[in-house]
């Protein structure tokens, strides 16, 4: 006799998700760059480190928990302006923007911090520094997890990715340098060198 099947949705088994960003160099603003799925804070660096910086450069990594993230675009803005309500914790507030599609990713750069009331004061005060992007994320700078900025630690964690081999279509190369560079030197297979080159 078979039994009769529940239609109820399953529960969810995963680790709660986290937004990562990186920092390619000092100077330059970090980036959200995709998302990972941890355990708990030190994982999800763990985690971003292997997913985000096997190949790039890379300085430093923050991890914020997806639900500690507030985001909103214009439209969103529009048809739902309570947004700009939403409760919690007064204090500094990183800002990120949106400002185009034309990446595969979708990055966006933190641009600095708000002193706010809550997330909604925060989105509100991004809204008014950046009016022309595509979308806006807020979340408070309590719930940032970063790797150490100590040389020490800046080494252990990015300098070995830069050594490391990968694989091309047609070539295995050394991170840092372009395929550009490899063509010039006449290490691509089946290319020589170019007269202007040498």
């Amino acid at each position: 006799m078979t039994q009769p099947q529940s239609h109820s949705q399953p529960a969810d088994t995963q680790w709660p998700r986290w937004e990562v960003f990186k920092q390619d160099a000092q100077g330059r603003p970090h980036q959200a760059v995709g998302s990972v799925h941890a355990g708990d804070p030190q994982h999800a660096l763990l985690t971003a480190r292997n997913v985000f910086v096997r190949r790039p450069a890379a300085v430093s990594l923050w991890c914020v928990l997806e639900s500690d993230i507030l985001t909103a675009t214009p439209e969103e803005l529009t048809t739902n302006p309570a947004l700009l309500g939403t409760p919690g914790e007064a204090g500094t507030y990183h800002v990120g923007v949106k400002r185009t599609n034309k990446r595969s990713m979708t990055f966006v750069d933190l641009s600095g911090t708000v002193q706010a009331t809550g997330p909604g004061d925060a989105l509100r005060q991004a809204q008014v520094m950046h009016p022309e992007v595509l979308a806006w994320m807020v979340f408070p700078e309590t719930v940032v997890v970063r790797t150490d900025e100590d040389p020490g630690t800046v080494e252990s964690w990015f300098a070995p990715a830069k050594d490391k081999t990968y694989k091309q279509q047609q070539h295995y190369g050394v991170i840092g340098r372009h395929v550009g560079e490899l063509k010039r030197a006449g290490l691509m297979p089946g290319r020589a060198p170019s007269e202007d080159s040498a």
